[in-house]
């Protein structure tokens, strides 16, 4: 398990418009490369239980997993992996207003089993930042 912290994000949008485009589950509003399916498996109250299939790292093949988000607006949300092979991985995104923008840190514990904490590192560093500008570019078209 290795503790990382990823701070000063910044989102070309207003924290209301984010959370309305997080809430947002019309079908092609979240586009991610590395998550090619996804379907909700339990949704009760801030809590959605969501089984996602990954592509691996190497690019070779894929894999599911299944994440408990745990929803907090305005101020983030936690994610922990309950199935798969990064089970017991938690961590939050965490939202801070800046008028039209909105900062963004993360942080938690990642697990991968196999890969040294460097490769951790290195692997969910690159996981957060291709989500965050994935998300930033849909949120400069969303309406």
């Amino acid at each position: 398990m290795v503790h990382i912290r990823d701070e000063g994000s910044v989102f070309d949008a207003s924290i209301e418009k984010l959370w309305k485009y997080i809430g947002d589950d019309s079908p092609g509003t979240h586009v991610h490369r590395a998550i090619t399916a996804s379907k909700v498996l339990e949704a009760k109250g801030n809590v959605v239980v969501q089984e996602m299939q990954f592509l691996n790292a190497d690019g070779k093949g894929t894999h599911w997993e299944t994440w408990r988000l745990t929803m907090n607006p305005p101020r983030g949300y936690t994610v922990e992996a309950i199935a798969g092979p990064t089970k017991g991985t938690k961590f939050s995104q965490a939202y801070t207003p800046m008028g039209d923008k909105t900062r963004v840190d993360a942080e938690g514990d990642w697990v991968m089993p196999g890969a040294d904490e460097a490769t951790i590192k290195k692997m969910t560093l690159a996981f957060l930042a291709e989500a965050f500008n994935e998300d930033n570019a849909a949120l400069k078209k969303y309406k």
